[in-house]
């Protein structure tokens, strides 16, 4: 087959979007040998690097919309999708260009989530008007729709109306780096370049108030808890009113916050956590928790969404609203070394339901029915 993707996060989103796109180019290009794979990005310089196989091309605006990259990845991709003759076209992040379902090739959209419509608080006004307008249109167009859980397929049933029949799910997986057990030399390494403490609490994700990060903050003071946080992401506006709160409640010498990790050091401070805290409102699918379960760490996560999906039942759900439920749940957690061995245990066999040849096997399926 020839498969196109819109790889434009793969190449520049180092966030979610950019993680499952480029752990789904991987997968499918490794899984895949004897398929052809188109990798669509409106530039080509100052990338992202990462892994993908020898049967993949890129390809990248030509003459007039050399100079118009963002209109070539809207409207001129389709003429490349028929110049290429592809047999499928796969938008990885919640869209689909104009004019695919005028072309040769059958289409499949990735929706992630509708936290917009869900909390539309959370998005500027202009910004949910050109999401409802490109995402529902691609879901329209869309021969199929991949949902990253239920609970997103069920807010596509329930919020735009689309027929259950017209949605796949296939779970997401995450970096293999994550599954390598690493060497006690980088890890200890990788301890004294961020003086990180021997015991400690750790929470991965942008920085911002969908993530929740304030709950772990207060459940330290309600709790009383003596263990350190570390708090891991890309920093934005919310950083600051972290910090303030941090240093109201004098938290200084708890909490840590890093922004601009490597994978590889990522990975080992994974391992080195005592348990992983994910206290999200809201998401499609939360690949930090899976990356916790595979580095064999101890999660707490929300109740609500989709998270009892990605945690399975070895991790402990909580009220992303009630502190003091946190706070309670992490007490006895640290305090029982046999609960953290068995939740270890029970999250290592949960996250293999979602290894690369399950997600390969799945999409590939959904690509051949098309044909």
């Amino acid at each position: 087959m020839k498969i196109g993707f819109d790889a434009k996060r793969a190449f520049y989103n180092s966030r979610g979007l950019g993680n499952y796109s480029r752990d789904t180019i991987r997968i499918l290009s490794e899984q895949n040998a004897d398929d052809h794979f188109y990798l669509f990005t409106p530039k080509i310089k100052d990338r992202i690097s990462f892994s993908f196989n020898s049967n993949c091309e890129l390809v990248s605006p030509q003459g007039f919309y050399i100079n118009v990259p963002s209109v070539w990845r809207t409207m001129g991709v389709t003429t490349d999708i028929n110049r290429l003759n592809l047999d499928i076209y796969h938008g990885l992040s919640n869209e689909l260009p104009f004019g695919m379902e005028k072309s040769k090739a059958r289409s499949v959209v990735t929706m992630h989530d509708l936290i917009f419509l869900k909390f539309p608080e959370l998005y500027p006004w202009i910004d949910r008007q050109l999401y409802k307008k490109k995402y529902i249109q691609s879901c329209k167009k869309a021969d199929v729709i991949v949902a990253i859980s239920q609970q997103t397929k069920t807010d596509l049933i329930d919020l735009i109306g689309i027929k259950e029949e017209k949605i796949k799910i296939v779970y997401q997986g995450c970096n293999p780096i994550f599954l390598q057990e690493q060497t006690d030399e980088l890890k200890a390494s990788v301890k004294k370049k961020y003086n990180l403490p021997n015991q400690f609490l750790l929470t991965v994700g942008a920085i911002e108030p969908r993530k929740n990060h304030k709950l772990i903050l207060d459940a330290l003071v309600v709790g009383k808890l003596d263990i350190s946080l570390i708090i891991v992401g890309h920093s934005t506006v919310y950083t600051n009113e972290l910090k303030s709160y941090i240093h109201e409640n004098k938290l200084d010498e708890k909490v840590k916050i890093l922004s601009g990790v490597p994978l590889e050091d990522l990975s080992a401070i994974y391992q080195l956590a005592t348990v992983f805290v994910y206290p999200s409102i809201f998401e499609g699918f939360g690949i930090p928790i899976l990356e916790a379960l595979n580095s064999r760490v101890p999660v707490v996560t929300s109740t609500g969404s989709c998270f009892e999906e990605t945690g399975g039942h070895g991790s402990c759900y909580v009220d992303p609203y009630n502190p003091q439920e946190l706070a309670n749940a992490l007490t006895g957690i640290l305090n029982d070394e046999d609960k953290q061995k068995l939740m270890i245990v029970e999250g290592v066999g949960h996250a293999a339901a979602f290894s690369d040849k399950s997600i390969s096997d799945n999409l590939m399926k959904i690509y051949k029915t098309l044909l």
